[in-house]
């Protein structure tokens, strides 16, 4: 098992993957991901500010996370336990390849996302899962998230998105 930084040279494998796991994702009656998201400039930009980590094996790449301080604007609307004055990082695009689900790719993700805020000293974990999505709320909640609430993403208004946080650091 290998997470590193994405390489620009894999944007299209990446591509590749998150089309997968948005059908996968619609097939299952999730409408989270469309044909379009996310597309190849969130990628490339991704994979420009180095904030994009694989998960490979045998060279090949079975899995995604971008990790950083990025917030939709929605989350003003959260009661977070940290500050936007803290130093939080954001979990986005999440993503295991379908023929790869339910090998814990995903809670290796999650595990290396988490050793990596702890190794940047950030306060707090922040993240969003869709509501229609009850899978990756248990998968969050197992992991100590918590659910602060839900908030509509402006893309994405006909089902909310609940926010979930881990604390890493106990705040005064």
């Amino acid at each position: 098992m290998t997470v590193s930084k994405g390489h620009k040279s894999e944007v299209d494998a990446i591509l590749t993957l998150t089309r997968a796991c948005g059908k996968h994702l619609r097939d299952n009656g999730i409408d989270q991901w469309d044909e379009n998201y996310p597309d190849r400039g969130t990628i490339v930009q991704d994979l420009g500010t180095e904030t994009l980590f694989a998960y490979r094996e045998d060279n090949e790449v079975l899995g995604i996370v971008v990790l950083n301080e990025q917030q939709d604007e929605e989350y003003s609307q959260i009661k977070w336990s940290t500050s936007n004055q803290d130093k939080n990082i954001v979990v986005h695009r999440l993503a295991v390849r379908p023929d790869q689900q339910g090998k814990g790719l995903g809670r290796k993700l999650m595990d290396f996302a988490e050793q990596w805020a702890k190794d940047n000293n950030y306060d707090a974990i922040r993240l969003d899962t869709f509501s229609q999505n009850p899978r990756n709320q248990r998968f969050y909640t197992s992991r100590g998230y918590t659910d602060l609430g839900p908030v509509y993403l402006k893309y994405k208004k006909d089902h909310p998105y609940y926010c979930y946080e881990l604390l890493l650091k106990t705040t005064d």
